[in-house]
């Protein structure tokens, strides 16, 4: 048996993720993630809104998959985040193992500076083998692993050989949070040993001759009423992490359906968060500025679901996804 077809048998019991949901995917029984076995994308193209040494010159390499093992209340993802089992099923493309890897050398061409692979937990068997093939023709590009976290051991275990850069989140450590924005109260206690495992994997944080980043970048948002969550988050990176992480904190938070209201962040809150970094001497990383708080929600309906500005869709993924739709009208 092949390495690959190894791989795929995580499919057939499916431990990905934490959920442990241990369906038969390529019998085409989905678990939390709302996904079979067949990987769909939802966009690919560069992205000029990540962190500067993630983004770099002419934009971050993406690929955003479909289905997500968490379901957060407010998710911007949302149309594309609970995959088959509730998001909207005509946005996104099935695409084959060697589709995913001509998207990842389609994106080198363009000049990304990396490919980045946001939510793509529950494929992971499926995207080492892109990544073996793309390299096989020619892929160059570091590769970031664009999380949310909600890892399991095993499937981190697979994907680490693979990955230059986890853009990581950490969104709480506090249960009755994790519970309200994630959905899963359980959130809080995966988290550190998620973190655990990959601080004893990447224990610094390095820059190659080209400036690009490797290691761990932690982001962290500020959920809106849940200051002294953010605070403990602090607290636990100068403890745990602030000797092998970057720290990106945001605190822009858009209800992404415009049906519920939040009280923004004042600038009494943002300035003691400030204070505290100070304190615990976090200084390595990147905060958002109060004035960076853009109110947009990406639409994956469309071929550039972000401002122009900030994206340029892959014109083969964009051949892809119009091939999709004739075969769909025929």
């Amino acid at each position: 048996m092949s390495e690959f077809q190894k791989g795929l048998e995580a499919y057939t019991y499916c431990t990905l993720c934490p959920n442990y949901c241990r369906v038969d995917r390529t019998a085409g029984d989905i678990g939390r993630c709302g996904e079979t076995d067949s990987v769909r994308v939802a966009w690919s193209g560069l992205h000029r809104g990540e962190e500067p040494p993630v983004t770099g010159e002419k934009g971050s390499g993406m690929i955003f998959f479909c289905g997500c093992p968490l379901h957060c209340a407010f998710c911007q993802n949302h149309q594309i985040s609970a995959g088959l089992t509730g998001g909207d099923s005509s946005v996104g493309i099935t695409v084959s193992i060697e589709e995913l890897a001509s998207m990842m050398i389609a994106l080198q061409k363009m000049g990304a500076t990396n490919i980045n692979l946001v939510t793509g937990t529950h494929f992971i068997p499926s995207i080492i083998e892109a990544i073996k093939r793309a390299r096989n023709q020619g892929l160059v590009l570091q590769i970031v692993w664009n999380s949310s976290g909600y890892e399991s051991i095993e499937g981190l275990t697979l994907i680490d050989p693979y990955v230059d850069l986890y853009l990581i989140d950490v969104k709480t450590l506090d249960a009755e949070v994790a519970q309200r924005f994630c959905a899963l109260a359980k959130y809080s206690e995966i988290i550190r040993p998620v973190m655990d495992f990959l601080v004893a994997r990447h224990s610094e944080v390095t820059f190659d001759e080209k400036g690009n980043m490797q290691g761990l970048l932690v982001r962290h948002l500020l959920f809106p009423l849940t200051l002294p969550a953010t605070k403990e988050f602090l607290h636990y990176f100068a403890k745990t992490l602030k000797n092998h992480a970057w720290l990106s904190l945001m605190v822009q938070f858009v209800p992404p359906k415009g049906d519920v209201t939040f009280p923004e962040i004042t600038e009494k809150e943002y300035d003691s968060l400030i204070d505290l970094m100070e304190e615990l001497e976090i200084e390595e990383g990147f905060v958002q500025e109060l004035a960076d708080n853009i109110p947009w929600i990406p639409d994956f309906n469309r071929d550039v679901p972000f401002p122009s500005s900030f994206a340029e869709v892959s014109p083969y993924f964009l051949a892809l996804k119009q091939k999709a739709m004739h075969q769909e009208t025929r």
